[in-house]
């Protein structure tokens, strides 16, 4: 089977990477590896892979794969997707991001979960395969069996979750804020007779300065909290709120919706 790779120097995909190594899953398919930015370099030492790295963006090039892994982030996939399915492409797309989950035409997986889901996806010719959300995923996890008994009739949830789940620009920009806060009292934090209170005085400045590093986020989160992940929705809720729901009863194709809600909160 030959299996394409995008995405796999990211977060998402670097985990897999280490992971498919560890396993020896590469010895099982041959490997194409593509690159958004570094079409022609040299591609990762695998068994059975190819040398250079191809064009991601390329519909010719991804036809030729029977699966797709992509952890490359919603964006790519909208972008790419909808043209490989118009060329003809009927191989499988297996993707870390959000942004086909729901479809009508794709299945979310987590195999220790809902196997019987999958084998019946498989059966009807799906061939859009998509992770879950991290907190769906996790919750069921520790209490998929109970959902399948049907000892479940509702569920409130409180996740708290690192920078990370937003993204490398993310992470880059809490550290970015600590270092800030850093430097705006490290001449207190050497200085013995400094007061706790004044650093903190100055701590709460430099948080309430313009230049503050906040593009990503639009808020501090280094010292503190942000009690909404992802943009807000009409009923009042965040997104990553309504997936909790929404994602949970898809991926367990229940025949009737089983009431799941909470808050999620980011950590710094």
């Amino acid at each position: 089977m030959k299996v394409g790779f995008v995405g796999w120097r990211g977060m998402v995909g670097s985990v897999l990477m280490e992971r498919m190594h560890s396993e020896g899953d590469f010895s099982g398919i041959q490997a194409v590896f593509f690159s958004t930015s570094n079409v022609g370099g040299k591609a990762p030492a695998v068994e059975n892979g190819h040398t250079l790295l191809e064009d991601a963006y390329s519909v010719e090039a991804l036809s030729q794969l029977d699966a797709i892994v992509s952890c490359q982030g919603g964006d790519y996939t909208h972008e790419v997707h909808p043209k490989l399915r118009s060329s003809g492409w009927t191989g499988f797309w297996i993707d870390a991001a959000s942004a086909l989950r729901m479809s009508e035409h794709s299945t979310i997986v987590l195999d220790p979960i809902n196997h019987d889901v999958i084998e019946g996806a498989l059966s009807r010719g799906v061939r859009d395969f998509i992770g879950g959300n991290c907190t769906v995923s996790l919750m069921l996890m520790g209490v998929g069996g109970l959902f399948k008994e049907g000892l479940v009739d509702w569920v409130s949830s409180m996740t708290y979750q690192a920078a990370s789940g937003a993204g490398a620009r993310n992470m880059k920009e809490l550290i970015a804020q600590m270092g800030f806060l850093n430097q705006s009292v490290a001449s207190e934090l050497v200085n013995p007779a400094a007061s706790i209170l004044d650093i903190d005085a100055k701590l709460t400045e430099a948080m309430r300065s313009d230049a503050y590093p906040s593009e990503h986020f639009g808020v501090p989160l280094a010292g503190s909290l942000i009690p909404f992940i992802d943009r807000q929705l009409d009923n009042g809720q965040s997104r990553e709120e309504w997936k909790g729901q929404a994602e949970t009863n898809k991926l367990l194709d229940t025949s009737s919706v089983i009431p799941v809600d909470g808050i999620c909160v980011r950590v710094g």
